[in-house]
């Protein structure tokens, strides 16, 4: 009698006839698909959608795709992390059924100068949309062509992208895609910095300092709980908190959580916003109120 191991195996695909073809063969066999589109390097919260996913349908697919369109000028796209072995081994440990990575080539044929997009108005323009021009006309593009290839029921994205994730959501309902979009918390190290693949550009000194950014937002979530609803005040204060812990903000929001217009009513559902720079490194972060 063998007492070797079957291990789980993963079906990796970089070309559209042979997604299709695997997609065809789930539907046929009447299976629910859910699918985690991601830009690779994946950490403990990129393998949390995995699970969410795997526990919502039969069959769970993945995407690795470093999207050029949504990166600006000077920003890291030829430094991003690219870890795909270790990846791939992450996503078989968490029994993802399939990966896909294609390659700009195959995502813009035309080139980007040359491709059509999708843009969610209003939702991208706040926030990281008015510091990052063209940024998230990018991800809806990529988001919505890679819905129209997998054609997921299910489609699971992290919450530390809130912004990211209300567009998609927008996305969704005002083209009448059949997909529901679950978003899942964000996971945090013990420290409370919330995981993301551009940790891994701070140094030692700037890792130390950078969980303030989560507990500057807890101070504010306290305070709007307090009854302080002073928004623009709270706003303020924390930009000078995160100066003096060292870092240089971009914005701190307290924002409704449906239409993220900045909030002015204490009845209505908030969420704090906020982006800074640490060293070479933006951190984004936000809390629900």
């Amino acid at each position: 009698m063998s007492n070797s191991t079957v291990m789980p195996s993963i079906s990796v695909i970089n070309a559209i006839a042979p997604l299709r073809s695997q997609i065809r063969q789930w539907r046929q066999a009447g299976e629910s698909i859910a699918f985690v589109p991601t830009m690779g390097n994946l950490h403990d919260g990129h393998l949390r959608l995995i699970d969410v996913a795997r526990s919502k349908a039969d069959r769970v697919i993945a995407s690795i795709f470093v999207n050029p369109m949504q990166f600006g000028k000077n920003e890291d796209l030829a430094s991003y992390p690219r870890t795909l072995d270790e990846d791939i081994a992450g996503l078989v440990a968490h029994h993802t059924d399939a990966l896909f990575t294609p390659t700009p080539e195959l995502m813009y044929p035309r080139g980007l100068d040359a491709q059509t997009y999708v843009e969610v108005p209003l939702l991208g323009d706040l926030h990281c949309g008015a510091s990052r021009a063209g940024h998230f006309r990018g991800v809806s593009t990529i988001v919505c062509k890679l819905f129209n290839l997998v054609q997921p029921d299910i489609a699971c994205f992290g919450q530390k992208d809130y912004q990211q994730l209300a567009i998609i959501r927008q996305m969704v309902t005002d083209l009448s895609l059949p997909i529901e979009i679950i978003g899942v918390a964000t996971e945090r190290a013990a420290d409370g910095l919330a995981l993301s693949s551009r940790n891994g550009y701070l140094t030692a000194t700037e890792r130390a300092q950078a969980p303030a950014l989560y507990q500057i937002l807890q101070q504010v979530k306290h305070a709007v709980a307090a009854g302080n609803h002073d928004y623009r005040a709270l706003e303020q204060q924390a930009k000078q908190q995160l100066l003096a812990a060292g870092m240089l903000p971009d914005y701190v929001n307290i924002s409704h959580q449906q239409s993220l217009a900045l909030a002015s009513s204490a009845t209505e559902p908030k969420v704090v916003l906020a982006a800074a720079k640490l060293g070479s490194t933006r951190l984004i972060d936000n809390l629900e109120l």
